[in-house]
């Protein structure tokens, strides 16, 4: 027998078990004790750490409130500014390359580049969805046209997930 098989099985049941946990503990769990030590939100909404200044800067510029783009860089990339999806999303807020170019985005991987290309984006489609935040976030994930496809979050598990994680960074931040 093949030892391929045996492994795709092992690695699906491994994957669900994760996504399982996941989703419990997203909705279940105090994620306030997995906050990122590169960024700390203070009561007075500044921030401390490596992309503070920029994080602060483009939500002034945007006006998109600080919390809430930190809470989105650490779900895409765990505030990893060479990080590049297996889509082809680049940086610290995971631009696709049409959608930096648009924001005119040069260098994706460039954290000021792309906090403040991603934060004007949050403040286009929190403006579109007249500042509901979770549409905001459904359409930054799965795109606009899944949002006004569905009238709302998309039935996709990934996005729904996605959703439930920036806001619980967000709360805790």
């Amino acid at each position: 027998m093949d030892g391929s098989f045996f492994y795709s099985q092992y690695q699906m049941v491994l994957y669900n078990v994760i996504f399982e946990l996941l989703d419990k503990y997203l909705t279940e769990g105090d994620l306030s004790t997995v906050s990122d030590p590169s960024v700390s939100v203070k009561t007075d909404a500044t921030f401390s750490g490596k992309f503070a200044d920029l994080i602060q800067q483009a939500a002034e510029k945007y006006q998109v409130d600080a919390k809430l783009i930190a809470a989105v860089i650490k779900a895409e990339s765990n505030f990893n500014p060479r990080a590049k999806s297996s889509a082809g999303a680049m940086g610290l807020m995971q631009l696709m390359p049409s959608t930096a170019a648009g924001l005119g985005v040069n260098d994706p991987f460039n954290p000021l580049e792309n906090i403040y290309g991603g934060a004007k984006l949050l403040h286009r489609l929190l403006d579109k969805y007249n500042q509901n935040i979770p549409l905001a976030l459904a359409a930054y994930n799965a795109g606009s046209g899944a949002v006004d496809q569905y009238g709302g979050i998309p039935p996709y598990a990934e996005t729904k997930l996605y959703v439930q994680r920036v806001l619980q960074y967000y709360k805790a931040g």
